[in-house]
């Protein structure tokens, strides 16, 4: 039963995708289309086999974090900011695939440093998640003692850590990511969500804009807001398992 509930679950999900996002997938490829034969047809120039292998080029260039600004190339996404930031989405599981090694030593000191740092992750994750936990308790402990209240008491910390948790975690950084990216309230919040729950898709992904100067924190401070983050809505997924079990 609860594999058919699954499976239910995942195609209902993939219809209502697939009526959402199909018809601009295909405009999308339509539009394209209609750039690349216009651009041929005013550049004559311009043969078809090698502007493929430019665009194939650009792609992976830009894979590789490098990106063409005018007559210039636009680095940056390997300095140590970047690296640390690469560092943490691969042992949280995040993986944006927005960026990754290219060299073979590079792959191969990944998979070694994935190895050890997830596990590394997920015991500092729990112990986190636990400590949050503990603080919780305690200040629901100390509501009884002062209020003489029961229930009430864990009822109203688990609200308060709920909706603070919320403020600085999900409907907070949205307006950071407005100022720093560029992104709309609904972008930031999307972001904030599809990375806490390490899902990851790398559609957005902080830090990548050449066109814009970051602060040299910033990269490092959102580092620390995965983190801490991810550790709160792990436990907010707990009480969703507890409530589905």
């Amino acid at each position: 039963v609860l594999l058919v509930a699954y499976l239910g679950y995942v195609g209902l999900g993939a219809g209502v995708l697939q009526a959402l996002e199909r018809p601009a997938e295909v405009r999308e490829a339509q539009h394209l289309l209609q750039e690349h034969w216009e651009l041929l047809a005013n550049h004559t120039c311009l043969r078809g086999a090698a502007l493929q292998q430019l665009i194939k080029g650009i792609i992976q260039a830009y894979k590789s974090g490098v990106t063409l600004q005018g007559n210039t190339t636009s680095l940056g996404r390997w300095d140590f900011s970047g690296s640390f930031f690469f560092s943490i989405s691969a042992i949280t599981t995040i993986g944006y695939g927005n960026l990754s090694p290219s060299t073979v030593a590079g792959r191969v000191f990944c998979i070694l440093f994935a190895l050890f740092g997830i596990p590394l992750n997920l015991v500092l994750l729990n112990e986190i998640g636990q400590l949050m936990l503990l603080g919780v308790q305690h200040c629901a402990c100390r509501i009884e003692e002062v209020f003489h209240w029961q229930k009430k008491a864990s009822l109203l910390i688990k609200t308060v850590a709920l909706v603070t948790g919320l403020l600085l975690f999900l409907l907070l950084p949205p307006f950071l990511f407005s100022d720093k990216e560029g992104w709309s309230y609904e972008e930031g919040f999307y972001y904030s969500f599809i990375t806490l729950s390490t899902i990851g898709f790398g559609d957005y992904v902080i830090g990548m804009n050449p066109d814009r100067t970051y602060p040299v924190w910033y990269k490092n401070v959102i580092s620390m807001w995965i983190l801490f983050g991810m550790a709160w809505l792990a436990l907010v997924i707990k009480l969703c398992i507890n409530f589905l079990e």
